[in-house]
């Protein structure tokens, strides 16, 4: 490369302003591939050619600075994913179904790193039946609990053990309960709902509005603090899950469920081994392809690793 382009990166990770630090590096990359074109006789050079091209066209798109869509031009497939609200990476993203006991992974798929956690769900509980496993149970984080795999598992005959997930179950509990036998719900003060109607909406799903006793909710000391503006009663209004997902909140009340929702500790244990042991960390090479053969041979290796000590054993 020639010496007058300058290859001084800057110093962006000291920025402490993300939104400042993301536009920097991008007037830094703009400004080396302008230098490189006034420096380098591109035309004359075709791979030179293609990756400045190709590095236009991904600062250039929209979503470069929000982190999405295509970050590197080295792996074009790795996206940002996020490990919790705060906590961003890089890369890719493995799922993989092991049973319980046993500790062995019967499936596993890898995705780029923007993938949502369950959506192979059946895929994976379809290869892991082929597999010739029995499934009684099915454990996962919040991030499984969702209507499509709970039906899932249900078609399944199996016993769910995942909790409630407050970003689709918004019932405070401390103030109304459900009656699923009477599809009815009873406030703290005693008043229970008295009539159901469907709301449909445009944008999106529907739902169902509950409406409580008028002369009870008129009269009730928490009037101020449940009922809005001028109505004269509390209308609860719920997704058209949320009666069915209300017993799975009771569920995951019990001693049972807290005592067999300990079994997915095993998923956490075998993370950090396939992570801390095993290279799982990193990626050994680039693309989709490259990181699900990396991901297949460590799932294989550790496998092997368990029928080794049970055999010794």
């Amino acid at each position: 490369m020639p010496e007058s382009i300058n290859q001084d990166i800057p110093e962006y990770k000291e920025i402490e302003d993300h939104k400042e630090a993301k536009e920097t590096m991008k007037s830094y990359l703009e400004d080396t591939i302008f230098q490189v074109e006034q420096h380098v006789e591109i035309e004359r050079t075709p791979k030179t050619k293609k990756v400045v091209e190709n590095a236009k066209e991904i600062l250039k798109d929209p979503k470069f600075m929000e982190q999405k869509g295509v970050r590197s031009i080295v792996d074009q497939e790795a996206r940002v994913g996020h490990k919790s609200k705060t906590q961003k990476f890089f890369g890719y993203k493995m799922e993989y179904v092991i049973t319980t006991e046993e500790r062995m992974i019967t499936a596993v798929r890898v995705n780029d790193g923007a993938y949502v956690d369950g959506t192979q769900f059946n895929e994976l509980i379809a290869l892991t039946k082929e597999s010739g496993v029995t499934i009684n149970e099915v454990y996962g984080d919040r991030a499984y609990f969702k209507k499509p795999i709970l039906d899932k598992i249900k078609e399944l005959k199996a016993n769910a053990y995942i909790p409630v997930n407050p970003m689709t179950y918004k019932i405070n509990e401390d103030r109304f309960s459900y009656n699923k036998d009477s599809d009815e719900w009873f406030c703290v003060q005693g008043n229970k709902t008295e009539e159901k109607k469907y709301a449909k909406k445009k944008d999106r799903n529907g739902s169902y509005k509950y409406y409580f006793e008028k002369e009870k909710c008129r009269n009730c000391p928490l009037r101020e603090c449940c009922v809005s503006g001028t109505a004269v009663r509390k209308i609860l209004v719920v997704g058209l899950n949320t009666p069915e997902f209300y017993e799975y909140s009771q569920s995951e009340k019990t001693d049972e469920f807290k005592e067999k929702y300990k079994k997915r500790a095993c998923q956490e244990w075998k993370n950090g081994e396939m992570k801390n042991f095993h290279g799982l960390d990193r990626a050994r090479g680039y693309g989709l392809k490259s990181m699900a053969t990396q991901t297949k041979l460590t799932a294989l290796a550790v496998n092997l690793k368990r029928i080794a000590n049970k055999l010794s054993s």
